[in-house]
């Protein structure tokens, strides 16, 4: 996979570079509630526009339906590109049209401009090949050199991130060669003891990635919403907790491998309940209580990991050599239901060992929550990604930017 320093090396100076970066932040309207992955690929821009290259950055941003929407505009990321960038950037309109090609033609040596959700033309993300292939042909127009930045991407075979790197030559930016050297660090030759915690809503989105772990991981830690699947498996009462239930034969099957394998396999001793899902906006006091997390009543749910539970992963945490978190333990948004998620956080921080945050809403929470981003020993740019390259899969983006 050739890198960004080879192709500065060669000289980027008054080329076309398309940046696939991922641009896809959380919005409230029009205003970026958490701007990690834009922080994340600033400097892959800003060495190419100090390098004299004409840099056009393209993103997705949210799940549009194939055409333009303002509520998913890459406007609002745009702007912040430039603030960190500390430079006007151009922002298009369109994607490949009329607005596209104007603002890259206009472009001079060093300057970046910002083309509008890609997703907004239904070729980025068609099914069909030859439909995708003409959007990247589009694409590929409007530039010179190919930098695939966007890891958070990379497990999806759209135009711009599979397709494109074929039409021009392509190189790999830092941040997709950190994340996928932090990745091999988490399956190749892994320092013991290695622990993994898991979290999230749904035990179907893990699925694949526990299969995957419970031949490497030395201990799997479970919380968030898919902890009551592996509970009413174990045959707890769970209330009305967020159940898969027809995911329980799976959960028991890993249960059973984790014990013959000797994998530690660790759920939570206690929970907070309620008898109903939080208000996130109003952010109202929702008094939630303590129990047994085999003792859940009957019209409560579980919405958080308990005081207990969080001692007890802190202390599965303290003596790991490497540990990998995906996944909140509880409704982090609400703070009532934050603090599970923030003691498995500190358990990471405090840790001697390489810790790393999967992407994804666990990223979201340790910004959210107040932690030191410097404090962990990575935090990814990429939670589905990073996922899917556990598990062992091949990713479409990376593969595109093989030689």
């Amino acid at each position: 996979m050739k890198t960004i320093d080879e192709l500065l090396a060669a000289g980027v100076a008054g080329r076309r570079v398309f940046v696939r970066a991922d641009l896809n932040v959380p919005l409230d309207g029009t205003t970026i509630t958490d701007d990690g992955r834009i922080r994340a690929v600033q400097p892959t821009v800003a060495r190419l526009a100090e390098a004299g290259a004409r840099v056009i950055v393209a993103s997705h941003l949210g799940r549009p339906k194939g055409a333009p929407d303002p509520a998913f505009s890459l406007a609002p990321a745009a702007a912040r590109l430039g603030e960190l960038l500390g430079t006007e950037v151009a922002f298009a309109t369109d994607t490949v049209g009329a607005s596209a090609r104007a603002t890259v033609d206009a472009l001079a040596d060093g300057q970046v401009a910002v083309v509008e959700n890609l997703r907004f033309n239904p070729g980025e993300t068609a099914k069909d090949d030859a439909e995708r292939g003409a959007f990247a042909d589009q694409l590929a127009a409007l530039a010179d050199l190919y930098v695939g930045d966007g890891f958070g991407a990379v497990h999806r075979k759209h135009a711009s991130v599979y397709d494109l790197p074929a039409r021009l030559p392509h190189a790999a930016g830092g941040l997709i060669a950190t994340e996928v050297g932090v990745l091999k660090r988490l399956t190749d030759d892994v320092k013991r003891p290695y622990a993994v915690v898991l979290g999230g809503a749904k035990v179907s989105d893990k699925l694949g990635v526990i299969d995957h772990l419970l031949e490497k991981a030395d201990r799997i830690l479970i919380g968030g919403g898919m902890a009551y699947t592996f509970l009413k498996a174990q045959g707890h009462e769970i209330g009305n907790s967020l159940l898969q239930e027809d995911q329980i034969p799976a959960v028991q099957g890993y249960l059973k491998r984790a014990e013959e394998r000797g994998v530690e396999f660790v759920l939570p001793v206690d929970v907070l309940v309620a008898a109903e899902f939080p208000d996130l906006k109003a952010k109202a006091p929702a008094h939630p209580a303590t129990v047994a997390a085999d003792a859940i009543p009957a019209g409560q749910m579980g919405l958080d990991i308990g005081p207990e539970t969080g001692r007890l992963y802190a202390s599965k945490l303290a003596d790991a050599a490497t540990v990998f978190w995906n996944g909140p333990m509880g409704v982090f948004e609400h703070p009532d239901y934050a603090e599970g998620t923030k003691a498995v956080a500190q358990a990471l921080v405090d840790s001697p060992g390489f810790s790393v945050v999967g992407g994804g809403d666990s990223a979201a929470a340790v910004r959210i929550l107040g932690f030191d981003e410097k404090a962990f020993g990575h935090i990814s740019t990429g939670g589905g990604a990073s996922l899917e390259y556990l598990e062992g899969k091949t990713l479409p983006g990376l593969a595109a930017l093989e030689d």
